[in-house]
């Protein structure tokens, strides 16, 4: 894994105190939305020249590292802890839908990317694996646009085009069509 530690610097007369890549004023937050834009590494090293692909990867590695550091315990109505092990479709669908409802309700309000797709809910989401592709499919065309990074760091694929970056509808569009042509049911 890259070493994160000798590009990112916090400061706190840099950047108001934030993670930032270290001679620069970019921050590990400006990053991190442009990927959850739908952005490549090279389209942000593109729009910001001072960075390198290094530099995103060690902003990727950073977020990471902050999200092994977060323990996500969730309960049912009964306070009953979930388990990891999924016996069943219906297990799979349960957790997922527990964890999304979660997230929702703890980022009302919250406009950056960066921090909806950090937020541990939504990182145990990534972590279950392709098995919830069609979970995601699911909620992308009936809710929202919230499920691209999801979508992409799972999948490991990226079928919008460079044109529709930012448009929801289009970047919704082509992960349907995406998810139909792998033969995903949702």
């Amino acid at each position: 894994m890259i070493n994160w530690q000798e590009q990112i610097t916090i400061h706190p007369e840099v950047c108001h105190g934030k993670p930032h890549i270290t001679g620069t004023q970019v921050m590990v937050s400006v990053i991190l939305d442009n990927l959850a834009e739908g952005l490549t590494f090279e389209e942000i090293v593109k729009n910001y020249p001072l960075l390198t692909l290094e530099n995103i990867k060690a902003a990727v590695a950073y977020a990471a590292q902050l999200t092994n550091k977060e323990e996500l315990q969730i309960f049912d109505e009964n306070n009953s802890s979930f388990s990891q092990n999924y016996s069943s479709q219906e297990d799979i669908e349960s957790t997922f839908m527990t964890l999304a409802q979660q997230w929702r309700e703890e980022n009302r309000g919250v406009s950056s990317n960066n921090q909806m797709s950090m937020h541990p809910a939504y990182q145990q989401i990534i972590g279950m694996g392709e098995t919830i592709i069609p979970l995601l499919l699911r909620e992308l065309e009936r809710k929202s646009g919230h499920w691209f990074w999801a979508l992409k760091s799972i999948s490991r694929e990226d079928p919008v085009p460079s044109e529709c970056r930012g448009n929801t509808k289009e970047m919704t569009k082509a992960w349907l069509e995406w998810g139909k042509r792998r033969g995903y049911q949702w």
